[in-house]
């Protein structure tokens, strides 16, 4: 448990504040998610907090323009088990024993998946009208795929990251690169990435291969297991993808299954980066004051 000795005011964003300890439970959270972050300087360590609490907070505060946070949603139930099963947990139990270890609670991380669940909503009434996916490019996929035996499914990594203006994209790619080799993909994704999949050290599960575009699966098909791809660029941003395990599925197809699955992913992949945008905009308007 947390003291309340030595409690001093860490930032003032807008008119909320957050202390050390806020910082110091975030931190908690973040070696939860990702164990490999225990490796990391304090410094490291705590940066990485502020920089996830200052996020969540901004996201919180416009949330409340548009929800009441706080009440009762079937819908959080689901995200919680979706949560403790990335974790490699099996039920609540497991997760209240797991999260005692890191002095954290289940509500704790209820309101957390709460900020997440309704922040994806925003994003998707904001800008559902301006989704637009190509159904019959997604038709000709499945079709070419019932033309092949064994499905290749993947298990990725991904750091997401923007070009910065006064840093050359050169420069930026041997930075990450450099932090790849001193301490790992997954502690470079929580500090570098700007995807939601940094808290899990970039983790994105296993994909099938015909989800993915065209372009990442030619370089995908030339990464070799354990390692990371080249720099692909991804609209305004920059991906960097690691194959963390592949295997093959004998390939029998259910169109329509097949279908959703891959417009499912092209909606949040859209979606990711209307959430990107919309942050940004909402971050400029925020005032964030050091102390």
């Amino acid at each position: 448990a947390f003291s309340l000795e030595n409690v001093n005011i860490v930032f003032k964003i807008d008119e909320e504040i957050i202390t050390n300890i806020d910082v110091k439970k975030e931190a908690k959270f973040l070696v939860a998610l990702n164990t490999n972050l225990e490796t990391l300087n304090e410094k490291k360590l705590t940066d990485l907090a502020k920089k996830s609490i200052i996020k969540e907070t901004i996201k919180k505060k416009e949330l409340l323009k548009y929800f009441e946070l706080n009440q009762e949603d079937p819908n959080l139930d689901s995200f919680l088990k979706n949560f403790y099963i990335k974790l490699n947990l099996n039920n609540l139990s497991e997760l209240e024993v797991f999260l005692n270890e890191y002095d954290l609670t289940i509500e704790n991380i209820k309101k957390k998946i709460e900020i997440d669940h309704y922040w994806n909503k925003l994003i998707f009434e904001k800008y559902k009208n301006q989704i637009n996916i190509d159904k019959n490019a997604i038709i000709e996929k499945i079709a070419k795929r019932k033309l092949i035996k064994d499905k290749k499914i993947y298990e990725l990594s991904e750091i997401i990251f923007e070009k910065d203006p006064n840093v050359s994209l050169k420069d930026k790619v041997d930075s990450i690169s450099e932090s790849i080799n001193e301490i790992g993909f997954k502690n470079t994704a929580n500090l570098y990435s700007i995807a939601d999949t940094n808290k899990y050290g970039g983790s994105i599960g296993w994909v099938d291969e015909i989800s993915l575009s065209d372009k990442i699966s030619k370089i995908l098909s030339k990464t070799n297991l354990g390692d990371y791809t080249e720099t692909i660029k991804i609209g305004a941003n920059f991906l960097i993808l690691k194959v963390d395990n592949i295997k093959f599925e004998k390939s029998e197809i259910d169109e329509e299954k097949e279908f959703n699955k891959i417009y499912n992913f092209e909606i949040d992949k859209k979606l990711e980066q209307f959430s990107k945008i919309y942050f940004n905009k909402v971050k400029i308007n925020t005032k964030i004051h050091e102390l």
